[in-house]
């Protein structure tokens, strides 16, 4: 991370993220407490020796990224104390930085150790349903909304190598969707699993059917067409990363013209091999020259050790962003976040306010 600007902070005013998984945003020090609560074996001891263990140090491919999760995930995963206090954690470290509304994105079943199959993370079978821990992630991101003023709302995702979750998922939302879950996610190695399997088709025909908002990870590494069934097969509102897009010059006319959110995150896809390490030619400046609905995001900070303020550094320092863009979309994440209309409505005024903007002069 050293090449990495460090200088002051770029936009200080406040910000939306709409991309980061939950289980990727944890404090190292949340991971050594449990572990030793747990009486679970480490190969560290200390915060620094545990980051240099789960830290991306070098870019490499979507699959080598995923494999970091198999270092602390087994610690967290079935513990309802430290489901719920991470979830807590996340949101105190969001507002710290900036950060007035966010949505973030966890598959309930790699938590669970219980009614789920397989067992994910080698875990002896337990009585914890993904069912509850939807309901601790939502009581530790309630709490956390109360303590630090800031508005946090979850996406459930179904994952790529997992389809048989994908109708559990939606039916997930469907029971908490007025409770804290705002949207359907698939996620997973796109590299290894281009097509949607049958069932995450359904569950996203399901979710179209109930009033479901969706997100799919798409064209992070895989080609365009992977994005074009996000958005014609699977119906998708938004699309994380999205980075292949332009390589379809139709399809991406098409979305541009459909004011089609991009949920991007510029450190992330260096380090996974999503495209070019080098920032001055990233598909993103095409996003900003073209005026595309876009997001700036952190998708998995631990394993990057970054935090959003890197990543609006690196846009501005490689990118050529502005404040101006720093707030256009801002205000263009609000417009796309899946919150109802009255409290989107809300969330716009304020940004306006702190951007000293009116309503009709935004971007």
């Amino acid at each position: 991370m050293a090449e990495f600007p460090t200088e002051r902070e770029v936009f200080s005013k406040p910000k939306v993220e709409l991309h980061v998984h939950l289980d990727g945003a944890i404090r190292v020090q949340t991971i050594l407490d449990v572990a030793k609560r747990r009486g679970i074996h480490l190969p560290a001891k200390t915060v620094e020796e545990m980051k240099q263990n789960i830290i991306l140090h070098e870019p490499g491919t979507l699959t080598s990224f995923l494999e970091k999760f198999n270092e602390y995930m087994h610690v967290i995963a079935g513990d309802r104390e430290a489901i719920k206090r991470m979830a807590y954690e996340f949101v105190e470290d969001k507002a710290k930085e900036g950060v007035i509304y966010v949505e973030v994105r966890y598959s309930p079943h790699l938590l669970a150790n219980a009614e789920v199959n397989p067992i994910p993370w080698n875990q002896a079978e337990g009585d914890l349903s993904p069912d509850e821990v939807v309901r601790l992630v939502n009581e530790g991101l309630s709490e956390g909304e109360r303590a630090f003023n800031i508005k946090a709302r979850s996406i459930l995702c179904c994952m790529r190598h997992m389809p048989n979750w994908s109708m559990d998922i939606v039916e997930l939302c469907k029971k908490y969707k007025d409770n804290g879950v705002v949207a359907i996610d698939l996620a997973g190695d796109e590299s290894l699993n281009c097509k949607a399997n049958p069932e995450h088709r359904m569950a996203y025909e399901e979710a179209v059917r109930c009033g479901i908002h969706r997100t799919v990870h798409a064209g992070e590494v895989g080609p365009a067409t992977v994005v074009r069934e996000a958005v014609e097969v699977l119906k998708a509102e938004r699309i994380g990363h999205g980075y292949s897009t332009p390589k379809d010059p139709t399809l991406y006319k098409q979305l541009l013209d459909q004011n089609m959110h991009f949920e991007v995150c510029p450190i992330s896809s260096k380090f996974t091999g999503a495209c070019n390490s080098d920032f001055s030619t990233h598909p993103i400046i095409k996003f900003r020259q073209d005026k595309a609905n876009y997001s700036l995001n952190t998708d998995d900070p631990l394993i990057f050790n970054s935090t959003l303020q890197l990543d609006y550094n690196i846009a501005h320092k490689y990118m050529g962003f502005t404040e101006d863009e720093f707030k256009r979309l801002n205000i263009k994440s609000a417009e796309s976040s899946f919150l109802p209309e009255k409290e989107k409505e809300e969330l716009l005024n304020r940004l306006y306010e702190a951007y000293e903007m009116i309503q009709s002069t935004a971007f």
